[in-house]
């Protein structure tokens, strides 16, 4: 299969477990319960791993599709021979196969072609082939209607040779060659907007190599220049030598066509070939751009998922606000809504002495055990509001409210509270965020969840495929209560869908909780494929089989009963005996079908069966000497909580309004690569202040150094 033999390659792997990946991708398998159920298969890759040969695999069949297409057009105009034929088959790189096609493609009305018309192609011809002919005498033959004169005539044999000269494959491949060991990009601002874009003064007058112009950096000018204040090109770094390079297998110097050729050849460069060529490597650059802004977007969206849940808990969430006052709600352990009202502790009405006796109030009545404050505007004086309710037991804890709004005002949540405005809406996502993260953020479109860098300006559809592929690996780690989940969170499950998503919810709402996975084959057209790629990620907590409640898929559960068996027990009493898992010999269980992985798998389930990976969150509070910006100075040490990574640093939230930012090099006494080997989301660290600017609103930290 010369397909999973490419992939293999390009990502060192062996054949064999990408040619398996790649036909249980074809049998309709998700890339989570491939990487959780068959490890065996696919030589135990890991759903990044899973998730790659699937691109690479969809990529590859893409080029397949285009190569037969390019063959049957070429074939069609009876100029495909075998040579050529046997170079299209055996073409892998899509440039190539494009610069293969490009001489046989239809074109638009071209310079060359108006002078083939003219028939001034016998002329170029003259030029390139014979090349001690006099060009300037030849061209008098062709003077006519439409050719009023010899410089006519060469121009048009010109057009013609520099057509030529871009179509030539050798060509291109040179100039692709030079573009790739040399172009440097450049960004200059627009004079006449230097005024109105100076957040983009470090572009104003720039220039680096491509092929070292990070990310951040390259989606900066990008953007810049389609807002019109930056103008950037891409060129080799000495163009001179690049277009001698290519005029040598042309230009036979010291004859007299040399002069008529080589402008043929320079106006090809300049006209044809540099903008093609440039155009390609930004594309291709942007692409490398956007490829890295996503994988930093999307691994910022999952620890934002994975983040802690506080768990089953009465809370009480608070959506902050001044003129318009403090949202409050109260809302059970399961997150339904129990009680909503709005307390006006700050100005204008300042009712502060009222608004702590309703929440000290509240918090009595519905038996609240954590508080949820919005990280937003009156965010820090509010948290002191709480605080000075002296709560005994009841946690208090700040909450980014990054989304609340796009979810209050969105469908889901119209369909959850109907009769509810948006500002209770808002309140309810603050306060089941700290519940759930997972559950309540699935709700909302990642981009809106503020934990991007330049979303805007990537690729919409691969910033999509990406940031989905990251939920449901989130949802599909963490696995769903079946009997408590909501039908959006539902619809990530591997297998399932908004479909069957919502079937389950009627279902449940008809018949009850279920009592077994197996139930959910009774789900209407939820069929054998569905329930084997979703039913190992769904959790029932007080099923009649306590494997319901594992990661242990349905179909593994005959070899645990085994395993029960030999050790003269039942099921139950294996989970609950540590001491018997610990005497099971697992090569007495290996088969065709389970090896070693499938099996320790099972085992760390039977240990912990239940279990959330995610940890449990912990109360964190901020200086409470530190209100705005202006009660920052150089060489503070504060608490922070970590907000965004990007490539260049992370930013971090230290309780007003604006974010702190820690750059790659202040990040670790050693030199960090990645932002990721040393910091993650929701991270609470201690940080130094090095720099303030006020007028820019712009804060530097450190953690070097820093305990």
């Amino acid at each position: 299969m010369e397909i999973a033999e490419i992939i293999a390659g390009r990502m060192g792997l062996k054949q064999g477990p990408v040619e398996r990946t790649i036909a249980l991708l074809d049998e309709g398998a998700t890339i989570p319960f491939i990487s959780r159920y068959r490890k065996e298969a696919t030589g135990g890759m890991d759903e990044v791993q899973v998730a790659q040969v699937q691109r690479l695999n969809d990529e590859l069949n893409e080029l397949v599709r285009r190569r037969e297409y390019i063959t049957e057009a070429i074939a069609a105009q009876g100029k495909l021979t075998d040579d050529l034929a046997g170079r299209l088959a055996a073409c892998w790189d899509p440039a190539v196969l494009e610069d293969l096609y490009l001489p046989y493609k239809t074109k638009r009305k071209t310079r060359a072609e108006v002078a083939r018309k003219r028939g001034l192609a016998p002329l170029a011809a003259l030029m390139m082939d014979n090349p001690y002919a006099d060009p300037v005498r030849a061209a008098a033959k062709y003077i006519g209607d439409e050719v009023p004169d010899a410089e006519a005539a060469l121009q048009g044999a010109r057009d013609i040779i520099a057509e030529t000269v871009n179509e030539d494959e050798r060509t291109r491949q040179t100039l692709r060659t030079t573009f790739a060991r040399t172009a440097r990009i450049t960004s200059k601002v627009v004079k006449s907007r230097a005024d109105e874009a100076r957040k983009y003064s470090d572009y104003f007058d720039a220039t680096e190599p491509l092929n070292r112009c990070s990310s951040h950096r390259l989606l900066a000018m990008r953007r810049g220049e389609a807002e019109g204040y930056l103008r950037v090109g891409i060129a080799p770094a000495d163009e001179e030598e690049s277009l001698r390079r290519l005029e040598r297998p042309f230009v036979k110097w010291g004859t007299p066509a040399a002069p008529q050729v080589q402008m043929a050849v320079e106006d090809a460069y300049k006209r044809l070939l540099k903008p093609s060529i440039e155009n390609e490597f930004a594309a291709a650059a942007k692409a490398r751009a956007d490829e890295e802004a996503i994988a930093v977007f999307a691994a910022n969206v999952r620890q934002l998922l994975l983040s802690p849940p506080l768990g089953a808990k009465r809370i009480m969430g608070i959506d902050p606000g001044f003129r318009t006052g403090c949202k409050v709600v109260c809302i059970d352990a399961q997150g339904n809504l129990l009680h909503n009202e709005t307390i006006y502790p700050h100005e204008p009405k300042r009712e502060w002495g009222r608004s702590v006796c309703r929440i000290a109030a509240l918090a009595d009545t519905y038996g609240i055990e954590a508080i949820a404050v919005g990280n937003g505007t009156a965010g820090r004086e509010t948290e002191d509001l709480v605080r000075e309710a002296h709560l005994d037991g009841v946690e208090v804890f700040v909450v980014s409210e990054d989304g609340a709004s796009v979810y209050s005002a969105s469908d889901i949540a119209r369909e959850e509270f109907p009769d509810k405005d948006v500002t209770v809406r808002g309140a309810v996502s603050i306060a089941r965020r700290l519940a759930d993260p997972l559950a309540e953020l699935v709700k909302i479109d990642p981009k809106a969840i503020g934990v991007g860098q330049y979303q805007h300006d990537v690729d919409q559809g691969a910033l999509h495929k990406a940031l989905d592929l990251a939920v449901t690996l989130c949802v599909n780690t963490v696995g769903v209560n079946l009997n408590t989940a909501s039908r959006h969170l539902l619809t990530y499950v591997s297998g399932l869908g908004p479909a069957l998503a919502a079937r389950i919810i009627d279902y449940r709402t008809e018949h009850g909780p279920f009592r077994s996975r197996h139930q959910l084959l009774d789900v209407p057209r939820l069929g054998a494929k569905a329930y084997e790629q979703c039913a190992g990620f769904l959790r029932i907590t007080d099923a009649d089989n306590p494997l319901d409640n594992t990661a242990v898929h349905p179909e593994r559960y005959a070899l645990v009963e085994r395993m029960a068996r030999d050790a003269g027990c039942d099921v139950r009493t294996l989970i609950a005996d540590e001491a018997l898992r610990q005497r099971i010999d697992l090569d007495r269980y290996c088969s065709d079908t389970v090896g070693r992985p499938t099996l320790q798998d099972i085992m760390s389930e039977l240990d912990r069966p239940g279990r959330d990976p995610r940890g449990v969150a912990h109360v964190f509070a901020f200086d409470p000497n530190i209100r705005t910006i202006d009660d920052l100075t150089e060489g503070m040490v504060l608490p922070g909580v970590v907000t965004n990574i990007t490539q260049f640093g992370c930013f971090v939230d230290l309780g007003i309004k604006v974010k702190g930012l820690i750059h790659i090099s202040q990040m670790a006494q050693r030199r960090v690569k990645d932002p990721a080997e040393v910091v993650h989301l929701r991270q609470q660290v201690r940080v130094r202040v090095l720099s303030i600017d006020v007028e820019r609103g712009r804060i530097g930290l450190s953690l070097r150094g820093v305990e």
